[in-house]
């Protein structure tokens, strides 16, 4: 894929302006630092991998290349796996027998490699996918909260940090998620986190340049509130971002299901042009959208007044998209996270480019208090549809964080697939 490592070597480290990041770093002073040309070593926490899993998009590029053909990849060797569930379609025990990459039973174990020290230089924790229970907010309890303390544990007791992903969002409980942010906070972890939405593929290619005067903003999602709700948050949440002033955080929250959906547009609340802009960027059935079945919205108003609104149409929609208003702008914007399947999923190629540039320098490509923020929403929406569609007042969510220019794939410039070479 010699087009992502171009990427890698221009544009993600250079031409941008001076921008604080999470730990304090700007974008100017990691530009100015030489590559260095050794890989990385990597160990990887799981809850399962098959084929097609997340385990298998990221660890999988590790092993064998970015199109996973046993081509080129990234900078960066497996050291070890902790894999939790081994199920009939398991590729864990299968790839670790091929590259000789060690299997351990604990997570400490993987973390140190068996040894009484921590040689790694990242950790790649995967709380997705594998049996793991429901709770009654229809939050999937995947172990992510537990698989970050055991990882910090681990550094604390052997006495060295190393940078940390977490795939998807937090938590997904509000409680854990603020645990596992305050806990990286503590301890001085690189933390990243989130999902392939925000750096994959657009269509079309839009242009926020940062610090726009943002009027207002929709999003469309699909499938399950949980599972897909943090990816349509979380693309809406990069774009809005970009607005004057930065973010700040979030006032309140409320989910609304059912006619009260369609009845905060009939109202005003939500541009009803907006809507239909972003429904226009996105595959979707035909038939009246009003009559679609078990639809949602999630509601929020931002500390600085923009009213944020993401439509859940799990059975209408076929992707997630954005549309918004610029002040003085008459074209409305709007785009859709264009999802590929092939070369093996290569979005997610997109997304270990960011991994591998904070395990080379040590500090995050963007900011984890994107996902933290919309880890909350995500929760405090789900909370709202249990307890009667209440609006939530979220006092917790003043989350306040600089967004980075992080290009997402392609960079305008390169509009084309990355090829092998």
């Amino acid at each position: 894929m010699s087009n992502i490592n171009e990427i890698t070597r221009r544009d993600l480290l250079a031409g941008a302006a001076t921008v604080t990041l999470s730990g304090g770093i700007s974008r100017a002073a990691v530009a100015q630092r030489s590559e260095p040309s050794k890989p990385k070593s990597v160990a990887a926490v799981v809850t399962a991998y098959e084929k097609g899993l997340h385990a298998d998009v990221l660890i999988g590029k590790i092993l064998e290349g970015w199109e996973q053909d046993g081509g080129p990849g990234p900078r960066l060797t497996l050291a070890s796996m902790y894999v939790e569930q081994f199920t009939a379609r398991d590729m864990a025990r299968p790839m670790a027998k091929k590259f000789n990459v060690p299997l351990f039973d604990t997570i400490e174990q993987a973390i140190t490699v068996g040894s009484d020290r921590v040689p790694v230089d990242g950790v790649i924790s995967i709380g997705e996918h594998g049996s793991y229970p429901t709770n009654g907010k229809g939050q999937h309890l995947y172990p992510r909260r537990r698989f970050f303390e055991e990882i910090t544990d681990t550094f604390r007791k052997y006495k060295r940090v190393v940078p940390v992903f977490n795939d998807k969002h937090l938590g997904p409980v509000w409680s854990d998620a603020k645990w596992m942010y305050d806990r990286a906070q503590e301890m001085k972890v690189p933390f990243m986190a989130g999902s392939s939405m925000t750096v994959g593929y657009r269509k079309p290619t839009i242009t926020i340049p940062m610090g726009s005067e943002i009027e207002a903003a929709v999003g469309i999602g699909y499938s399950g509130l949980d599972i897909y709700g943090s990816h349509a948050l979380e693309f809406f949440q990069c774009h809005v971002e970009r607005r004057r002033g930065a973010e700040t955080g979030v006032k309140w929250v409320e989910c609304l299901e059912g006619e009260a959906v369609w009845k905060a547009m009939d109202d005003g609340v939500v541009p009803i042009d907006l809507f239909d802009a972003a429904l226009s960027a996105v595959p979707h059935h035909s038939g009246d959208v009003r009559q679609s079945k078990r639809s949602a919205l999630f509601l929020f108003q931002y500390n600085d007044g923009l009213l944020g609104a993401v439509f859940m149409l799990p059975t209408y929609s076929g992707g997630t998209s954005v549309a918004l208003k610029l002040k003085d702008k008459n074209e409305l914007l709007a785009t859709r996270f264009d999802e590929r399947t092939e070369p093996r999923h290569p979005h997610f190629a997109w997304l270990l480019k960011g991994i591998e540039r904070m395990f080379h320098t040590g500090h995050v490509s963007y900011p984890v208090e994107r996902t933290l923020l919309t880890s909350g929403i995500l929760d405090r929406a789900l909370t709202s549809r249990v307890q009667g569609y209440d609006r939530l007042a979220t006092p917790e969510l003043a989350i306040r964080y600089q967004p980075v220019d992080y290009p997402y794939a392609p960079v305008p410039a390169l509009d084309s697939e990355p090829k092998a070479t």
